[in-house]
């Protein structure tokens, strides 16, 4: 068993926490020393659990992968406790200050890359992820009930297709880099409170390529890269909220060190609709009806995002009463059934009126004892009462 820790748990470099963490399951119920009959599990047991307790703290993790795992080890043979975010003893933030321990200046990793050089330790550092990119996606009320594939366009960079992404036409002259001579790195010795030691860095002339070139490209000016517009499709899942964000995994920008790309984040918005309105998996609707119809009841159709219904008005109803339709609002994310619609009636009061209708309305007034002219006062009134 390897001693390098993603290989002992058996996970790449680009492994998530949550990966990490089932490995490490699957590995430990494989070497714990109660249940195997392997004569190494007790010390592959321990290799299991420290390459665990590494990989799953951010902070150690990011130690880890930046020295390598010969220079993270020996950092705590020296006394640069990487594992407990410590210095010897001396306190402080191990990738930042050293606070009051008197080495001054950038922590753990820089203090190690003097004392023990750069160039990283396992032989297979993990490069760098390319930036995420954000953008802005937005849908109707019932794209979001139904779930929908959008086809949508963003300015993202991407490799120079003129030069390939080196920066340089293929015809130009190169040479070798006077500062480095060709090794892309650059070493230099000073005295530290450690002793005479030395630094390894990237060349800055080159930039770690060990090559220079005559002439940049025309199209990237010798960046390799190019912000073109790109056309993606992606799936958005029915029942997303408003101002949720979807994950297009490596459709960011490109890593400049040839690791994965960064991913694509997608900001949703949902528009507003003309007749529902939306809480959370929730739907509310306002119903109108007429004043017969809330004195009598009547059976009405009441519209939702999946086709209209039958409703039953109660008797004597009120104007603004809610009454809930269990089921018939948003559908909620990963399948777990749909919210409601909460239908709110509202007595219509009638603009105009015909003279049987006005008739009516006098004996329904009189015989309720109301002396009352029928009038816009009277329709107030009862709109007031409904």
């Amino acid at each position: 068993m390897s001693e390098d820790f993603y290989d002992v748990l058996g996970v790449s470099p680009d492994a998530s926490t949550e990966e990490i963490k089932q490995a490490y399951r699957e590995k430990a119920t494989e070497y714990h020393p109660d249940v195997s009959d392997d004569p190494d599990a007790e010390e592959k047991f321990k290799k299991i659990q420290k390459a665990k307790k590494v990989l799953t703290d951010e902070e150690k993790r990011q130690a880890y992968d930046q020295m390598g795992h010969d220079r993270y080890e020996q950092a705590e043979k020296h006394g640069f406790d990487a594992s407990e975010g410590g210095a010897g003893g001396m306190g402080g933030d191990p990738f930042g200050g050293m606070g009051g321990g008197g080495m001054g200046g950038g922590g753990l990793g820089d203090i190690f890359e003097q004392v023990f050089g750069g160039g990283g330790g396992r032989g297979r550092r993990r490069p760098r992820k390319g930036r995420d990119l954000r953008t802005e996606l937005e849908i109707d009320l019932e794209e979001a009930y139904e779930g929908a594939q959008k086809q949508f366009t963003v300015e993202r960079p991407e490799e120079c297709d003129t030069c390939d992404g080196a920066g340089h036409p293929p015809d130009a002259d190169s040479r070798t880099c006077p500062e480095c001579q060709g090794r892309g790195q650059v070493t230099q010795v000073q005295q530290t409170p450690l002793g005479r030691v030395q630094q390894t860095t990237t060349c800055p002339r080159c930039d770690g390529e060990g090559t220079l070139y005559s002439e940049t490209c025309d199209d990237c000016h010798g960046e390799g890269y190019v912000r073109n517009e790109a056309t993606l499709t992606i799936e958005v899942p029915a029942g997303i909220q408003d101002g949720q964000t979807l994950r297009m995994e490596r459709e960011g920008a490109p890593s400049p060190e040839g690791g994965r790309r960064g991913d694509l984040l997608i900001d949703v918005t949902v528009r507003e609709h003309e007749e529902f309105e939306r809480e959370g998996d929730d739907l509310r609707y306002r119903l109108p009806i007429s004043f017969p119809q809330a004195t009598f009841g009547d059976t009405v159709e009441v519209p939702t995002l999946d086709g209209t219904v039958e409703f039953d008005v109660p008797k004597g109803t009120q104007s603004g009463e809610t009454f809930r339709l269990e089921g018939k609002g948003m559908p909620r994310l990963r399948g777990r059934g749909h919210g409601d619609l909460f239908v709110k009636v509202q007595v219509v009061t009638p603009e105009s009126l015909n003279d049987e209708q006005r008739e009516a309305l006098e004996a329904f007034a009189e015989a309720g004892g109301d002396e009352i002219e029928v009038n816009e006062g009277f329709f107030e009134k009862i709109k007031r009462a409904f």
